[in-house]
């Protein structure tokens, strides 16, 4: 009977442990996926690069280089006279060929930076290098934009940071919590094995390898839960909730893995020491 309520208090405890380990992962997941958020959003902004009526092949191909060869553009495509008019007359409704008899428009360069550069200041020094070409006669891009989003994005950071540190201080709680009811039940074998003169490591030993491979258990079962969530998330929902690239999913694994083995090793020493160094009588009034 005694067997039995500890193989049950022991699946509780792992239960307990695999949820935890779930939000922390959960927690890791959210901040991925806030970060590619934010880089997908910076790179979309665009820089547009008008060129001179008179350019000529040799021209573009120097300024695709000097785009392919620096650190400050993620993608560029060019787009023709011809691909201007069609566009301005898709949205427009006009056609300002028809009265003019020649095309007014230039062709020009839509350049997306790279996240490095979607700063105010990065994307100023972008356009002041395009603007010293003299084949550039102009270059657009949303500077009130790239303020209000380099603004948002620190506060946005703070916020989740903040949010994301206080969910692990409660995670890290809930499992101390779990170990030490856990042990709580042993304390009166913790202080028999005292009495009889073993070591405080020979005492705590089997209570510390067991709940680490009870966290190492609980941190693979919660990486199945959170796969299944991610899994739902992006094929169900359609919602791209997390960035399936090997770095971020070696990144959450060792997380939820390392949390469970580290948070379960410091409090099955913590829960044993202190009642390694209660006397007997203590014990019965805990």
């Amino acid at each position: 009977m005694r067997k039995h309520h500890f193989r049950n208090s022991y699946l509780t405890a792992a239960v307990s442990v695999s949820l935890v380990l779930c939000l922390i992962g959960l927690e890791c997941v959210l901040l991925l996926s806030a970060g590619a958020l934010v880089t997908r959003m910076r790179e979309n902004m665009t820089v547009t690069a008008v060129l001179a009526q008179d350019v000529d092949s040799t021209q573009c191909a120097r300024l695709e280089a000097i785009l392919a060869g620096g650190n400050s553009c993620s993608s560029y495509s060019y787009v023709s006279k011809e691909q201007a008019l069609e566009e301005h007359i898709a949205s427009l409704g006009e056609d300002p060929s028809a009265f003019l008899g020649y095309n007014p428009l230039s062709a020009s360069y839509e350049i997306h930076p790279t996240e490095a550069y979607s700063n105010p200041d990065s994307l100023q020094v972008l356009a002041d290098k395009l603007n010293a070409l003299p084949y550039v006669t102009e270059v657009i891009y949303p500077r009130d934009l790239a303020d209000l989003m380099s603004s948002n994005v620190h506060q946005f950071s703070l916020i989740l940071l903040v949010v994301a540190l206080a969910l692990l201080l409660v995670s890290m709680v809930l499992i101390v919590n779990t170990i030490r009811l856990q042990i709580y039940a042993k304390r009166f074998i913790i202080n028999t094995m005292t009495l009889v003169g073993a070591t405080s490591w020979v005492t705590r030993r089997p209570f510390v390898l067991r709940n680490m491979a009870m966290g190492f258990i609980s941190g693979l079962v919660a990486l199945v839960i959170l796969s299944g969530m991610v899994y739902y998330v992006n094929s169900r929902i359609g919602i791209m909730l997390f960035p399936l690239t090997w770095q971020n999913i070696v990144f959450v694994s060792l997380v939820v893995l390392c949390s469970g083995i580290l948070i379960t090793l410091f409090a099955s020493l913590i829960a044993t020491g202190r009642y390694i160094r209660m006397d007997n009588n203590s014990l019965y009034e805990i």
